[in-house]
């Protein structure tokens, strides 16, 4: 069985374990063993099962080379206690899997987990906001945008162009957005473009929406400071000073200026495990609860870095600000950390980089309700975060720019036509899904060609025009909507009975207008010289 890449969406987490389960299930070779002068058919060694798997999840692209020894243990562990592996006894429900020679063997059922029901409801359209009904306490004078209901009138109007004349227009200026028009216009378009990242017809089964706070998405772009870190309006929130003195003791080692120089041999593993503590004792993981179905999403992008990183600069800026700027300073000092070559060895064992990953990658991402892949798709991720953290954790520009220039565009004058309303415009765009083609080409009929059927009417009927205007209208029109216009004149008949054509007598020939009268021909002799 081929390793298969599990890409983003819903449930990723319990589709990549039923892929590592039946992955080492195919793999792992199983033969006979002896133990304590009794022979076990189709078994396999503790230790055995921990080559297999640690091989098997190196060279899978979903997990990668970075999985430690001691990863692996602990996933069969689990594995253990969920009955996916069990002793020769039988046994099974504990997590008592050490790295040893005692003999385990597969279940005869499989031990997969099935996939929680999908929703009833429909897929979820992320709209703009509707200015019609603003919330509560919003004034009325400041509601920028009123959709319009077009009718064949206006649409002569709007198609003029297309049949020879520009109506009376005149500038409307537009009324001013609200702090709160404005957040939600940055939920809005921020949640519509990790959709599109993500490549999902919906983020309901990884996001629920209504937990995003429109504000601390407006906060983590504009309030940061030249470095690019948040700064907080609520100083409480802050870490202590004694942390961030820790922090950057080890980030700078060995220029570090808030701390004295170290006195005693071990200084420096003292102060990382008082870090190590600090950030352990959190409640909540840096990364919420809430967003760990969404970035364990981005997890299945890592194969296209670009689109990962997009993705992980769209998801951190959900993050309540005071979130976003300990992870900004945590993975920045893990990073600093891992590259320094003047700071001693923090362990004996274990590289710098992999000490960083195991002991932080819980206090950055983890589930509210253990799963059994929390420890080994946390350490993948802040893998991926250490490595691009300058560009993962800054404002996307793009983003920033694209936002801005839709709400200067809701701010600018507007052209407003004769007879239309005052406050008529083309509403915002919306993020888009899929239809069938039935339902598109029906729309397409009822939207575009019931009114455009209506306007060539008025054309046809208007007595006012002559015949030479019209016949000159009806030319563009069919020049420019020919669909349209087969459908009233399907033949050069029905066109004809538009335009009759009138017949003309020719006048009788006067005999005495010829110069010389008629005269019969009369056949001559001809003489030869």
């Amino acid at each position: 069985m081929e390793p298969r890449l599990v890409g983003p969406g819903p449930y990723r987490a319990t589709r990549l374990w039923n892929e590592i389960i039946e992955l080492f299930r195919a793999g792992m070779p199983l033969r006979k063993h002896r133990c304590r002068f009794k022979s076990y058919e189709r078994c396999f060694k503790a230790s055995e099962a921990v080559d297999c798997l640690h091989e098997l999840l190196g060279s899978n692209q979903n997990f990668g080379p970075e999985v430690t020894r001691n990863q692996t243990v602990k996933l069969l562990k689990k594995f253990l206690k969920n009955h996916v592996i069990e002793d020769i006894k039988g046994r099974w429900g504990k997590e008592d899997f050490e790295d040893d020679g005692h003999l385990y063997r597969f279940p005869p059922s499989s031990p997969l987990k099935s996939y929680p029901k999908k929703p009833s409801c429909g897929k979820e359209v992320i709209k703009f906001p509707d200015w019609n009904e603003p919330k509560a306490g919003t004034s009325q004078e400041y509601i920028p945008v009123k959709s319009v209901t077009m009718n064949s009138e206006m649409w002569y109007k709007r198609h003029s162009i297309a049949i020879g004349e520009v109506p009376a227009c005149k500038v409307v200026f537009r009324r001013e957005l609200t702090q709160t028009n404005i957040e939600v216009i940055w939920k809005s378009m921020t949640l519509s473009r990790l959709q599109k990242v993500l490549g999902l017809d919906s983020l309901d089964e990884v996001l629920d929406t209504k937990l995003v706070n429109s504000k601390h998405i407006v906060q983590n772009v504009y309030n940061v400071n030249k470095q690019g870190i948040v700064t907080l309006e609520d100083k409480s929130k802050e870490l202590p000073h004694w942390i961030l003195s820790a922090m950057k003791c080890l980030a700078n080692w060995p220029s570090c200026s808030d701390l004295k120089q170290p006195t005693y041999s071990g200084f420096e593993r003292d102060v990382f495990k008082t870090i190590v503590d600090y950030f352990g004792q959190m409640k909540e993981p840096l990364l919420t609860f809430h967003f760990f179905d969404v970035f364990v999403s981005v997890l299945g992008l890592l194969q296209k870095p670009s689109k990962a990183v997009e993705a992980l600069q769209i998801s951190c800026l959900l993050l309540p600000p005071e979130n976003r700027k300990r992870l900004q300073l945590l993975v920045r000092m893990m990073a600093r950390i891992s590259l320094n070559q003047d700071l001693p060895p923090l362990s004996e064992s274990v590289r710098t980089r992999t000490l960083m990953v195991q002991a932080f990658s819980r206090s950055i991402l983890c589930s509210k309700d253990e799963i059994d892949l929390d420890e080994l798709l946390a350490a993948k991720l802040v893998s991926f975060l250490m490595d691009n953290y300058q560009e993962i954790l800054s404002v996307p520009s793009a983003l920033k720019s694209l936002i801005e220039d839709h709400v200067m565009h809701l701010q600018r004058v507007q052209i407003k036509y004769a007879g239309a309303d005052s406050d008529a415009t083309l509403p915002p765009p919306s993020f888009c899904h899929q239809i069938s083609t039935d339902e598109f080409e029906y729309q397409r009929a009822a939207g575009s060609q019931e009114p455009l059927a209506a306007l060539l009417e008025e054309i046809v009927m208007n007595k006012e025009i002559s015949v030479k205007d019209k016949k000159k209208k009806l030319k563009q029109f069919q020049k420019t909507y020919p669909e349209v216009y087969r459908v009233r004149f399907p033949t050069p008949e029905t066109e004809a009975v538009l335009f009759p054509e009138k017949t003309k007598q020719k006048p009788p020939i006067l005999m005495w207008a010829l110069k010389k009268p008629f005269q019969p021909f009369h056949r001559t002799r001809s003489f030869r010289m």
